[in-house]
């Protein structure tokens, strides 16, 4: 893995304080190439969709975000009954915490993390929330895409190699919480479990309703 000490890429410097190396330790400790990669990417598209909107953000919060915000897929932040968004929304809060970081910080980090595959709501929270929703968008989906230059996205790809992304993320994905498939429920992680198991079965949101123990 690249260290991230000391340079920018696309004109976005990446963060060199005690608590980002501290955090960016922790992902390599417990992550994995591909996870890296696409933290660091989501980090660099988040950040240049912040200054392109002129939005004022924390940029260590927002990176400390992108580190941990998958982390709750990896066998070590991953519990046995939490959606993996708020595996790593927890982790981050902790590890901040043990930093002395404010609450009010403490919160926002959390919100961003476990509100990232939240669509119609992340984006329009704080700046933070709404920035790095877009650069999980960028990453994953293609989001837009059109909106970082060319230039700069080869720049970001060279730096973090996408390593056939398309075809290793949805696995990735699944590996994080096919333990755990009942926390997709409500949410779009319930697709990835339906396009890995054959015949999946999600929960069925009129079916609670129609099932409920009331009379009427």
């Amino acid at each position: 893995m690249r260290t991230t000490r000391n340079y920018a890429i696309a004109g976005i410097k990446i963060p060199d304080s005690t608590i980002a190396n501290q955090a960016t330790e922790l992902l390599r400790e417990h992550g994995n190439d591909f996870i890296y990669n696409h933290s660091l990417r989501v980090f660099l598209f988040s950040s240049i969709f912040g200054n392109q909107r002129d939005l004022k953000y924390d940029s260590e919060l927002l990176y400390v975000s992108s580190i941990f915000h998958d982390l709750g897929l990896t066998t070590h932040y991953s519990s046995p009954d939490k959606r993996f968004e708020v595996d790593g929304a927890n982790a981050a809060r902790d590890f901040l915490k043990s930093h002395g970081m404010p609450n009010k910080s403490l919160q926002l980090v959390w919100d961003t993390i476990a509100l990232h595959t939240t669509i119609g709501v992340a984006e329009y929270k704080e700046s933070e929330v709404a920035l790095m929703y877009d650069g999980v968008g960028m990453d994953v989906m293609g989001d837009k895409y059109d909106s970082i230059s060319d230039k700069d996205r080869q720049d970001i790809i060279n730096a973090f190699p996408r390593t056939d992304f398309k075809k290793k993320i949805i696995p990735q994905f699944f590996e994080g919480f096919k333990h755990k498939t009942e926390t997709t429920f409500g949410n779009i992680k319930a697709d990835v479990c339906a396009h890995m198991i054959s015949g999946f079965e999600h929960k069925n949101f009129c079916s609670c309703i129609l099932n409920s123990p009331w009379s009427e």
